[in-house]
């Protein structure tokens, strides 16, 4: 059985790219290779799970520029930058810029497994937040005005009466709206409502303005 996602290997020298993909082939990984930094970012934008092991030193653009150039796109894949022996303040750099991990050459082929195969975990999680997160902006934006207005005050701690005060309702009337917030939210309690916009705000979705 592959892993999950793609691992897109970028390598100016052939060898190596044939070498790594055999190798993690070998591992179960679906592979892609690019010849360099330019042919990568015209493959994307990448849907779906996958990272980038790219090479630090490559003519045209290098790892570090291909690596900014990504970070620009919005590319939402982590990127593995290998690196040369000496290349270790390249490889800080890479990692302050954002990089997952860094691999220095010659590299153990059962660290760069564990390091793909880590890099994979973090993007498929990415990947299932934000599905979750988009499936509760949906159900956010199926609230009513007044419905949201509950949702914001339910979820700064506040209680009904207190709720019913500030918007000239009746406590009942807000039981009502609550009700429907919880359902429409798929909520079984407050602490769900205040989870869930935790992580729209995380996901840079609409949330509740609390």
């Amino acid at each position: 059985m592959a892993e999950t996602g793609v691992v897109h290997v970028v390598d100016d020298d052939a060898a190596v790219r044939d070498s790594l993909a055999v190798l993690l082939q070998s591992a179960d990984f679906d592979v892609r290779t690019y010849a360099s930094g330019a042919d990568l970012l015209a493959a994307g934008p990448f849907g779906g799970s996958g990272c980038i092991l790219t090479d630090v030193r490559m003519p045209d653009i290098d790892g570090l520029t291909l690596q900014r150039k990504l970070a620009e796109s919005g590319n939402p894949l982590p990127v593995i930058v290998m690196t040369g022996h000496g290349d270790v303040p390249i490889a800080v750099a890479a990692l302050k810029a954002g990089a997952a991990d860094f691999l220095e050459k010659p590299f153990d082929d059962d660290h760069l497994i564990g390091a793909v195969r880590d890099a994979l975990a973090v993007s498929a999680r990415a990947v299932r937040q934000a599905v979750a997160a988009s499936e509760l902006a949906v159900r956010l934006a199926s609230l009513t005005p007044k419905e949201r207005e509950v949702l914001d005050r339910l979820v700064a701690g506040q209680p009904n009466k207190v709720i019913a005060h500030e918007l000239g309702s009746s406590p009942r009337t807000v039981e009502v709206h609550r009700a429907r917030v919880m359902e429409k939210m798929a909520a079984r309690s407050v602490a769900d409502l205040v989870h869930m916009t935790i992580a729209l705000a995380q996901a840079g979705r609409d949330a509740p303005r609390g």
